[in-house]
């Protein structure tokens, strides 16, 4: 039976971070949330399945992944990606921005130069600061509503601040937009020129529009793979977020023994049990479900615009190539950071993500996650036009 995205399902009262931490974070307890980057939707049943399965088994141990689960990822990447990395490249980690931190450690010290393109999902930021290591930004360039990558800054950049580690996001976060493979075989040569590694978190690849294709950046070719850390996860795909579990592929031997290192010192073994058996389910028979889902999120997608255009045509949305966040521009508008919150926290009664935490590009900005049903979405939407009508 097709799965149906329409249904509201109440996550109040489950300790849901999306519903149930507002006060605690400082926000009115009646607001519709659609800021953090989880979905409103089950899981595909056959996980579910998996997972009664498994909780009726009725033991928890020790857990590691078996030949036939790295045979199941092997397989979902060849078939989808045109990517087959080696059974031996994958590290499991409890999440990507687990492995980021843990990349940062491993192949970096103190005070080294990382470079991040902002704005971009404020972990980045976040993982490079809390480890002391030196950000450095190459911001993305946005002209016309598309953003696009300033090759000439980004390599001066790296040239000039001795960078060391670049943490890319494909497709990216919070702006939308999925990298071409000649615009990655531009940034994997310069990265190549100047000796530095490429953390790319790819977790919202599966999430990507029509007329789209997403490239994974280690498929590039056997060369750049050797260069590449490159992090996966059901958590985005099939919202498993809070089974944590992350599949990160490091071809090259040297780097993966310095990340495992770094991953035993952090005292990360075995996986989550429940974590690997769903997320094996879930590549093995959820092809179906997430079929659906694109298909309902881009129709979230077409409505969401065409209501846009008709009730708030001062916003203005970027069009977006792959994830299901949008990224919306209220600067018409002239509030500050801090007036255009207020307006959207307290009169919208909405929370989303503030555009600034994603770096000084991101201000007058906000990012809406629009992965939930049609219903909530359009209630969301209606309290926004109330809120900037004059």
């Amino acid at each position: 039976m097709p799965t149906n995205f329409d249904e509201i399902i109440d996550r109040r009262g489950t300790s849901c971070l999306k519903y149930d931490f507002a006060a605690e974070r400082g926000y009115p307890t009646d607001i519709l949330p659609f800021w953090v980057a989880d979905m409103d939707f089950r899981a595909p049943q056959p996980v579910l399945d998996e997972l009664s399965h498994r909780v009726a088994h009725g033991i928890f141990g020790y857990t590691d992944p078996k030949a036939a689960y790295k045979d199941t990822l092997l397989n979902w990447f060849h078939r989808h990606h045109n990517w087959t990395p080696s059974a031996d490249a994958l590290v499991i980690t409890p999440g990507v921005v687990f492995a980021l931190c843990t990349a940062i450690r491993a192949f970096t010290q103190p005070g080294d130069g990382i470079l991040i393109q902002q704005p971009v999902y404020y972990p980045f930021t976040e993982s490079i600061t809390d480890n002391g290591r030196r950000l450095v930004n190459s911001p993305l360039q946005e002209q016309g509503g598309h953003y696009s990558i300033d090759f000439a800054d980004l390599a001066n950049k790296i040239a000039k601040e001795n960078v060391k580690l670049f943490l890319l996001c494909s497709p990216h976060n919070p702006v939308g937009r999925v990298w071409s493979r000649e615009e990655l075989l531009r940034l994997a040569d310069i990265c190549e020129r100047h000796d530095v590694l490429i953390v790319a978190d790819e977790i919202h690849h599966e999430f990507v529009r029509p007329g789209y294709k997403h490239t994974v950046l280690a498929s590039l070719s056997p060369q750049i793979a050797q260069r590449v850390i490159t992090c996966t996860a059901p958590s985005k795909t099939f919202n498993l977020a809070g089974l944590q579990l992350s599949n990160i592929f490091i071809e090259n031997g040297s780097l993966r023994r310095k990340f495992k290192h770094e991953l035993a010192a952090a005292g990360y073994s075995q996986p989550n049990s429940l974590g690997l058996f769903a997320a094996q389910a879930a590549y093995t028979h959820g092809e179906e479900w997430l079929c659906e889902l694109r298909t309902y999120l881009e129709s979230n997608y077409q409505k969401t615009k065409a209501y846009l255009q008709q009730e708030l045509p001062q916003v203005r949305l970027i069009e977006p190539e792959g994830t299901y966040l949008l990224w919306l521009d209220f600067s018409a508008y002239g509030l500050t950071d801090d007036e255009l919150d207020e307006r959207i926290i307290h009169k919208a009664k909405l929370w989303l993500d503030s555009g600034h935490i994603f770096g000084p590009a991101g201000q007058g900005f906000q990012r809406i996650n629009i992965a939930c049903p049609w219903h909530t979405l359009k209630q969301g939407l209606e309290q926004l036009a109330s809120a900037f009508r004059p």
